[in-house]
């Protein structure tokens, strides 16, 4: 995919429409694709400048939507949401993944998976939103994607734990199958079922085994919330 082709297809997604380019292709351009081409700005200095928008607006929602919470926890379920875990987990909704722009070494070695790498970019394009429509428009970014079931995503650092004691609680059984690996052994992908009393409630998928299980357990107690 061309880099061109990478930032309309995020536009399409998201429904904002960037007037300066240079800004969204900075924010998905990772400093080792940087380094082979130098005429490009990498994502980190818009990485800086999301962060602090997605705090201050993650801090006003919650400070406003739970009035009578105390300092300790409110700081508590911010922490939760803007960590690095939640953020690669919003980040799929757009399948930022595809459209991050990568040099050959940080391809081969996994980049591509890495979280880490996925929450910065998620991050730097809330900052290029920022600078090129306002506020505003990067407020409605974060409701959309990491707001507007927070209360899910809070839960979701703790998933397997969760999960576990809600089992407990109803006496069932709980067992986690890899049901299936792909990639080459530097960047493998793990896809994993759970299951309840044998039967299959949540399926993740990740760059390890463990990160696959979490993504499953979320999905499962998200099923369960819905019943």
């Amino acid at each position: 995919m061309n880099i061109k082709n990478g930032y309309l297809e995020i536009e399409k997604k998201t429904g904002y429409h960037f007037r300066d380019s240079n800004l969204i292709i900075s924010a998905l351009t990772h400093s080792s694709y940087r380094n082979e081409q130098q005429n490009i700005k990498d994502y980190e200095r818009l990485e800086f400048l999301g962060d602090a928008v997605l705090e201050l607006t993650v801090s006003d929602f919650l400070f406003k939507d739970n009035p009578d919470m105390k300092e300790g926890d409110m700081t508590k379920m911010r922490a939760a949401l803007v960590c690095e875990h939640t953020l690669a987990y919003c980040a799929r909704e757009l399948s930022l993944s595809d459209y991050i722009l990568l040099g050959k070494g940080e391809e081969k070695t996994g980049g591509r998976g890495r979280e880490s790498i996925i929450s910065d970019v998620f991050e730097a394009v809330i900052g290029a939103i920022y600078l090129d429509g306002g506020l505003e428009k990067a407020k409605e970014h974060i409701h959309r994607y990491v707001l507007n079931d927070y209360r899910d995503k809070i839960g979701f650092r703790d998933s397997k734990t969760t999960l576990q004691e809600y089992v407990q609680e109803n006496n069932a059984r709980l067992e986690y199958v890899l049901a299936g690996e792909t990639g080459p052994d530097h960047n493998k992908k793990y896809e994993v079922n759970v299951l309840i009393d044998g039967e299959i409630m949540g399926c993740g998928h990740g760059s390890s085994k463990k990160r696959a299980e979490q993504m499953a357990a979320y999905e499962a107690l998200k099923m369960y919330q819905q019943k």
